[in-house]
């Protein structure tokens, strides 16, 4: 006869959160037990033991003061222990190496982290893109925490001394989609403030008026999220102001930022970022556009024939570098457009970004958004896709190679109901390029 190894509490949990003290237990109980808490549904901690967070302080303190040459190491680093890249042509200067894209880490994504890295220890996060290529992303427990050292850098450039802020909860995670993971953690590098990640969905509360009451009690410092979440906040009612806003994932409209800024008086920063990547570019206040954040990164913006583009030519956002060293990048074109220029002080900006657009899509009982269609089309294992919404609410999923079309359209029918007519096709064209999430369908864009 088995016993069944008993999980302990949240705020007990050594294995997810070592070095838990009794001041992190005490806030993540707090915040757990709270009789407006959401329902969690996951388990997730920092994993970092006392070594990752000195080497974390020494790398935060290296990113606050960059210019510590690295190019040459990392290069060598790639064509030493990176199975992708030891064939490529190293005789050759940088610019004339090829590029890669999406495409290449989803096809096999093992082939791009290095040799040396302690695979027992690696953290995979599913990620769905825009360019219809589903990937796993490579990372350690340290690569996820250097998140904060980037984000106090780009709070910096705002007046934000994140470590001098008085509080309980540093972050809360705001999402708004029917499914989501969600939990509660701590961050021991931030006097162990609590970081929370919540889904919006008044089903995943006690009550509609619960998400309210919650971040009036918990009062977070930062809140981040999708501009599609951050909208939904704007109809929630509650009193609390957080210190600052990042938005992320996707592209935030002027209209919303400034009805953001409306009620709660604060910056709301958006940070181009990609699960890939990390953050990449943040805006810094000054209006000369996005300023690029990692110092381990090169961007380049290149044009089709994966040549820089020129001073002040849009191109293709191209990076080499970043802060994961469980996935090095070299020439990997992101699929985002913009310009590259640099001020009087040698700052580089990316300008007219062309970035990743909220969508939601319109159902026969209200909307869903791109993560929710995720969720959806994930149990078919589809390599690459596009959905689309006509303006009269019709869905054409566009699929590379075989599939069960009737399943795929019985799932898009059961999802958004009577009323919206589904058509199942191919791709037009193998070089055709394709976004995953377009919507035609009136009123459904956030502005």
């Amino acid at each position: 006869m088995s016993v069944r190894h008993s999980i302990p509490a949240p705020w007990l949990d050594s294995e997810r959160l070592p070095g838990l003290n009794g001041r992190a237990a005490r806030r993540l109980r707090q915040c757990i037990e709270h009789p407006d808490a959401p329902y969690f549904t996951g388990r997730s901690g920092h994993r970092l033991s006392a070594q990752n967070i000195r080497q974390l302080l020494a790398d935060k303190a290296a990113y606050q003061s960059p210019g510590q040459p690295w190019l040459a190491s990392f290069l060598s680093r790639c064509r030493q222990k990176v199975p992708h890249y030891r064939n490529y042509p190293w005789h050759l200067n940088l610019d004339d190496f090829p590029c890669t894209n999406r495409s290449d880490l989803s096809r096999n994504i093992a082939a791009f982290v290095p040799d040396d890295i302690e695979v027992g220890q690696l953290i995979a996060y599913e990620t769905s893109g825009t360019t219809g290529h589903p990937l796993t992303v490579p990372s350690l427990p340290l690569v996820a925490a250097r998140y904060h050292c980037f984000h106090e850098r780009i709070l910096g450039w705002h007046g934000i001394d994140l470590q001098s802020l008085q509080g309980d909860t540093g972050v809360m995670l705001v999402g708004d989609q029917q499914r989501c993971f969600t939990y509660a953690s701590v961050l021991p590098y931030w006097h162990d403030k609590t970081l929370l990640k919540i889904n919006l969905n008044p089903a995943d509360w006690p009550e509609p008026c619960a998400r309210g009451r919650y971040i009036d009690a918990c009062k977070p410092l930062l809140m981040t999220g999708d501009p599609r979440s951050l909208s939904t906040l704007l109809g929630m009612e509650f009193e609390h102001k957080p210190v600052a806003i990042l938005s992320t994932s996707m592209t935030l409209l002027q209209g919303l930022k400034d009805r953001l800024i409306r009620r709660f008086g604060c910056p709301v920063i958006n940070v181009y970022s990609m699960n890939e990547a990390g953050p990449i570019a943040a805006d810094d206040g000054s209006g000369r556009g996005l300023r690029l954040v990692q110092p381990t990164m090169q961007v380049d913006v290149l044009n089709r024939n994966d040549q820089p583009a020129g001073p002040q030519n849009r191109g293709e956002i191209t990076l080499t570098g970043g802060f994961n060293h469980c996935l090095p990048l070299l020439r990997y074109r992101t699929g985002d457009y913009a310009c590259l220029v640099r001020d009087e002080q040698g700052r580089c900006y990316l300008q007219q970004l062309d970035g990743r657009p909220p969508v939601r899509y319109k159902t026969a009982d209200g909307w869903l958004n791109n993560v929710d269609i995720t969720h959806l089309l994930q149990p078919f294992g589809l390599a690459q896709y596009q959905l689309h919404q006509d303006q009269r609410g019709g869905l054409t999923l566009r699929v590379e190679g075989e599939v069960d079309q009737t399943a795929l359209e019985s799932a898009l029918v059961q999802a958004f109901g009577p009323g919206y007519p589904v058509c199942i096709a191919g791709y037009r064209g193998a070089t055709e390029k394709l976004i995953q999430y377009t919507s035609d369908y009136s009123g459904a864009h956030d502005g």
